[in-house]
């Protein structure tokens, strides 16, 4: 967390020089959405469009969200198409299609997560109206779901979700540079769906119609060898220390779900996103006796240079089933105007 990431979540005074910038930031977002959200739907989407998204900066968890919802939806019968900004990548060309064989360097840590746990089409490009147009065109979807995009107004939504950070939310509620909304929380008012992970530190009327979600620690997995050991036994000796690496937007939310653990935790802390190399381990003196323990997210960049006391945490996605059900409902009506 930098700087100014701290000031936001603990409210420092000296924020308020700021919030004149943040008012006519906010001014300016107005601006933008009215000049580029399309209401019309267009006659070339096939399929409705869902947008996860947040409205602020730093990491809520909607990676997470999308996949189980993928999943869930695949049960149902449907079948998911995804599109993606594929940020942290950088492909030759766009629209890029990611499966589970992609560079992670071109297609994006979180784009090729999604393939690999979804096994859906995934397209990414920083245009995801190109994305989408070419998703549709190419594959076999019923339903597309938009990693992000909240703020991408030129993509044309059926249905948004927003998904909230419950420790952090808001932090003092202003906009860049002020605090770390990318928009009012007024605009929540707007949205369809909110999704609160974990339990809000505090309850605040735009929370009021808001779901839940949860995730759960299961195992950690070898990226070498594959083998799993169950979270709730205590997978290593008492001996051992915990080295946590993360290149998260909020990998404090990562921390607390290893401090349930026994063991003493050292973090290392990269710039979200950041493309791993095997010399960052070393820059940073990280024990090759010692587990090394990241998110799926970040492991998929971590795979070519694993070593054998490299391990992720694999999580599961609790969600309400009311609100699953309500969403399903919802793509079915859109599906058939």
């Amino acid at each position: 967390m930098n700087f100014l990431e701290r000031a936001w979540y603990k409210r420092a005074r000296w924020l308020i020089l700021l919030w004149p910038v943040s008012v006519l930031f906010q001014l300016l977002t107005t601006i933008r959405r009215a000049a580029q959200q399309s209401k019309k739907r267009p006659s070339d989407l096939t399929a409705p469009l869902i947008v996860i998204g947040n409205i602020s900066l730093g990491g809520t968890g909607k990676t997470p969200l999308l996949i189980a919802l993928s999943q869930e939806l695949q049960k149902q019968g449907f079948k998911p198409g995804i599109v993606s900004r594929g940020y942290g990548g950088h492909a030759p060309g766009y629209p890029l299609a990611v499966n589970s064989d992609s560079d992670v360097s071109q297609s994006g840590d979180e784009a090729l997560l999604i393939a690999e746990k979804t096994g859906c089409p995934v397209y990414v490009d920083p245009d995801r109206s190109a994305a989408l147009h070419a998703l549709l065109f190419c594959e076999d979807v019923d339903v597309v779901l938009s990693d992000d995009g909240l703020q991408h107004y030129k993509l044309y939504r059926d249905l948004e979700i927003a998904v909230i950070d419950g420790q952090r939310l808001f932090s003092n509620g202003f906009c860049l540079p002020a605090g770390p909304l990318r928009e009012s929380m007024y605009r929540l008012n707007g949205i369809q769906y909110i999704v609160v992970n974990g339990e809000p530190a505090r309850e605040i009327p735009q929370l009021a119609r808001a779901s839940r979600m949860q995730l759960e620690p299961r195992a950690l997995v070898n990226l070498v060898s594959g083998e799993k050991r169950l979270f709730a036994e205590a997978p290593f000796d008492t001996n051992n220390k915990l080295q946590a690496v993360s290149a998260l937007g909020n990998p404090q939310r990562f921390y607390a779900l290893l401090e349930r653990l026994p063991y003493q935790l050292v973090t290392f802390t990269f710039p979200d996103h950041h493309n791993f190399t095997a010399a960052d381990f070393k820059r940073q003196g990280i024990d090759e006796h010692q587990p090394v323990v990241m998110t799926e997210k970040d492991a998929v960049k971590c795979r070519q240079f694993a070593k054998n006391n490299f391990w992720y945490l694999s999580v599961e996605v609790n969600l309400e089933s009311q609100f699953v059900e309500r969403l399903i409902e919802d793509i079915r009506q859109v599906s058939i105007l």
